[in-house]
C-alpha cells in the first residue's frame, strides 16, 4: 500500500487501493463498504444494494460476521434501522437474521 500511496494519486490511487484491499480480505473490504453505505445520516442505497445482491450467494455470511466483529452491530439491525417499506423487507430477506 505504501508504494501505491507514493506512486499514484487521485482516482487511480483509490482504485488500486480498493483492488489490493479486496484481494487481501474480501470480507473486511465489503464489511467496511456496508458500514459506509449506512453510517450517519442517509443511506447510500446503490452501494448497499450492490453489495447485498452481488455477495448474497458468495460470502455474505463471512461479511456479516466481519461487520459484527468490527462495528458491534449486525447488518440486519443496521438495515432495519436505516431503510423502510418493501425495500427494507427485500434487503432483510436477502441478508437473513443470522
Amino acid at each position: 500500500m505504501n508504494s501505491i500511496d507514493r506512486e499514484m494519486s487521485g482516482d487511480l490511487k483509490n482504485g488500486f487501493k480498493c483492488i489490493v484491499q479486496c484481494a487481501r480480505n474480501p470480507a473486511v473490504y465489503f464489511a467496511e463498504r456496508l458500514w459506509k453505505s449506512m453510517k450517519g445520516a442517509g443511506t447510500n442505497d446503490s452501494l448497499l444494494v450492490r453489495i447485498i445482491v452481488s455477495r448474497s450467494e458468495l460470502d455474505l455470511v463471512e461479511i456479516k460476521q466481519e461487520f459484527l466483529n468490527r462495528y458491534h452491530k449486525t447488518v440486519y439491525k443496521m438495515i432495519e434501522g436505516d431503510t423502510s417499506g418493501d425495500y427494507k423487507k427485500l434487503l432483510l430477506a436477502l441478508v437473513g437474521r443470522n
